[in-house]
């Protein structure tokens, strides 16, 4: 979220300096929580692909700081308001009131995980780790237990990913690996959520998204695709909500055969395939003449699922949800600034962009962030 982004103009990315937020995505998790009551119960969370740390900073500033927000924050306004209008225990609330945003929660437990450095956050353990790989589970227990021995394999309460891979403008491909990125955060999900846990993770609408939606609500008991009014409705970007984790029964999460991989056929199976795509193929020639030309062949494997299984591919089509209060600014809206409005500078500058040496040779070369003087 830098100075000279062109995103100036949009109020989402003005409030989040003016509010203090390291950047404007702070607002989609907070209306994501206004909409499915996130942070309910919640003492433990797990908060993927973190940099630059706002979501980070949302948990810090409400689950430990007791802070509030939105929807939220009116309604305790709201409360108070009618207590002090009808007199009840007027000087005991205020007292309470203050007591409890003068003591931050200490059994809130938050670790925040991404291959970047995240600046620092009151609260928070933040790990450089890759989510793929399979001695970040153990690393991220330890991180939420460091004094305990325990082995535990479901201590979470909430997992939350808002990683995005770097977009090429193919569609396809972006969608595709962002579905990779999402398996990749479920399948450390599936090693550290207790049953009835969240799970949280942003991905790219498009064809046959469906499908994913329906490998999630094996899991799940609740799926449901949300879309903040932050988020830019020109963008393909949505959330998957997953609400009551249920894994199916004798189901071992494991980042050493993670799911979304499929499962290579044996030897056999593949050899067997092959006689009887050639042979059928064979056939068809003979009954029907054709010229030499070189074909695709298609090769269909035997269905290996055990008796009693049903067959038949089940797509689930996850509802629709649209988060955030009509009232508040529209993303995709270009909103007049006062005459006396100043730029502020962004709360917390990137710490390791991959741009960063290309502005160092920039300003070495005495390019725009170091004008040369004649």
């Amino acid at each position: 979220m830098g100075k000279s982004s062109k995103d100036k103009r949009d109020a989402y990315y003005r409030l989040a300096k003016e509010q203090g937020w390291r950047a404007r995505s702070a607002f989609k998790l907070l209306q994501l929580d206004e909409e499915f009551d996130l942070f309910s119960g919640v003492t433990r969370v797990v908060d993927l692909c973190a940099a630059p740390g706002s979501w980070s900073q949302v948990l810090s500033r409400v689950l430990i700081k007791g802070e509030s927000f939105g929807r939220t924050a009116w309604q305790n306004q709201e409360a108070a308001f009618r207590q002090q209008m009808l007199g009840i225990n007027q000087g005991k609330t205020a007292e309470k009131t203050e007591t409890a945003a003068a003591a931050p929660r200490t059994d809130v437990k938050i670790v925040s995980i991404d291959l970047q450095p995240i600046s620092p956050l009151p609260g928070i353990v933040t790990l450089r780790a890759d989510i793929t790989h399979p001695a970040t589970v153990p690393l991220l227990l330890n991180a939420l237990d460091p004094d305990s021995d325990s082995t535990q394999r479901n201590p979470v309460d909430l997992v939350l990913s808002d990683g995005a891979p770097d977009v090429t403008g193919l569609h396809d491909l972006d969608m595709y690996v962002q579905s990779q990125l999402l398996f990749a955060a479920l399948n450390l999900a599936l090693c550290v959520l207790k049953p009835g846990g969240k799970f949280v993770a942003k991905i790219f609408r498009g064809r046959n998204v469906d499908l994913l939606f329906a490998q999630l609500k094996l899991f799940f008991t609740r799926v449901v695709v949300a879309k903040p009014r932050s988020s830019r409705a020109s963008s393909v970007e949505a959330f998957i909500v997953c609400l009551d984790f249920q894994p199916p029964a004798a189901f071992q999460a494991s980042l050493e055969k993670p799911l979304g991989v499929g499962e290579y056929p044996s030897q056999a199976q593949v050899e067997a395939a092959v006689a009887a795509t050639l042979e059928a193929d064979k056939s068809k020639k003979a009954s029907q003449p054709q010229d030499d030309s070189s074909s695709i062949v298609e090769i269909e494997l035997e269905d290996q699922t055990p008796a009693g299984v049903p067959t038949a591919t089940t797509r689930w089509i996850a509802p629709f949800l649209a988060c955030g209060d009509l009232s508040a600014f529209d993303s995709d809206a270009s909103y007049k600034l006062p005459d006396d409005y100043v730029s502020l500078d962004p709360v917390q500058p990137p710490t390791a962009p991959p741009y960063k040496r290309a502005l160092e040779m920039r300003k070495a070369a005495g390019g725009a962030y170091g004008k040369t003087t004649v």
